[in-house]
């Protein structure tokens, strides 16, 4: 069975590809990733306001006082000994790439056109195989409107991709007023990859202490709708590959993703919940799928049931709306 597929301009051995979460942070837990099946791993995102603030309390600390006792600067180390955020990032894209064997791509999240710049050439520096520009920004200002904002995303990416040459991917939100104009200026703009979609952690309320707390919930199977229609819709009208992100559980979700025209499927929550071995159980589904099935690869399913590939496109949009309203029933309702 053949479950090779491209992602990026990579070959890679099959279409399951670790997304970033915390599960990166460890060395070990790559490894696992890579001996489970993993065909690469996505690490987890170095964010740029993280590293300010880091360095901002680093640079606090190792200064207080010195101006009043000057003496007092012999007891702290240089301030090249201290690995920040972006230096501890890169020392763990070298060690992973000296431990696995799959490709290893990076995830920035910046917030300066400067930061994106530095550290996305750093980390190809560091050996990463490509990069995944982790893009948010929320409108809150309601004086800046939505091409403002657009442009933001395709200004980053055209200043990152003229300054490395590693495949660069963007990790898209779903909340564009036109997704496909976005994935085509982005297409345009020299994205390697596109991935759908971004999934947000949305603050919540806590009613005891009155304050605005973060709620990490995992996703679930129900999530991959989304994703499932843009890249059925998009397939074949960008030349970007196509990365599928957000409630892929088991095999069944990565092949519904594949089918509907992505490259590669990522995944967090499921490994989170159930584990790394989860890649594997995955695998095996798969090809069980796919021998009864008949189908000999990746390839041959590839894109077989997109947007312009099914006999109805309008299963993809609003079209089939009003009939999934009327063939919906409530059982035990009267």
């Amino acid at each position: 069975m053949d479950l090779t597929t491209t992602y990026l301009g990579m070959d890679l051995k099959n279409p399951i590809v670790p997304s970033a979460s915390p599960l990166s942070e460890k060395i070990d837990n790559i490894k696992k990733m890579e001996d489970h099946g993993a065909a690469a791993v996505v690490l987890y995102s170095l964010f740029e306001e993280e590293i300010e603030h880091e360095e901002m309390e680093l640079h606090y600390h190792t200064t207080r006082g010195s101006d009043i006792y000057p003496e007092a600067l012999s007891y702290y180390p240089e301030h090249e000994e201290y690995l920040t955020g972006p230096d501890l990032y890169l020392e763990h894209i070298r060690k992973a790439k000296e431990a696995v064997d799959i490709p290893i791509i990076g995830s920035l999240n910046g917030i300066t056109k400067g930061g994106w710049l530095k550290y996305a050439k750093e980390m190809e520096e560091a050996g990463a195989d490509a990069l995944e520009l982790n893009i948010y920004f929320l409108a809150t200002d309601p004086e800046k409107n939505a091409r403002e904002i657009e442009d933001n995303y395709i200004e980053i990416l055209e200043e990152v991709k003229r300054n490395i040459e590693i495949p660069v991917a963007v990790k898209l939100s779903p909340f564009f007023s036109s997704i496909a104009e976005m994935a085509h200026r982005l297409d345009m703009g020299g994205a390697d990859g596109l991935v759908l979609f971004n999934r947000f952690y949305q603050p919540d309320i806590d009613l005891d202490r009155l304050e605005v707390v973060p709620n990490v919930l995992l996703s679930t199977p129900m999530d991959m709708r989304l994703p499932l229609r843009w890249i059925g819709i998009l397939h074949d009208q960008v030349k970007s590959d196509l990365a599928a992100t957000s409630g892929i559980h088991n095999a069944e979700d990565a092949l519904k993703m594949i089918m509907a025209g992505a490259n590669v499927t990522q995944m967090a929550s499921a490994l989170l919940k159930y584990g790394i071995s989860r890649i594997k159980s995955v695998l095996v589904d798969m090809e069980h799928w796919m021998e009864i099935n008949e189908y000999e690869s990746i390839r041959q399913m590839h894109g077989s049931m997109s947007h312009k590939a099914v006999g109805n496109p309008g299963d993809f949009e609003r079209a089939n709306y009003i009939k999934m309203l009327q063939s919906y029933t409530m059982e035990g309702i009267v």
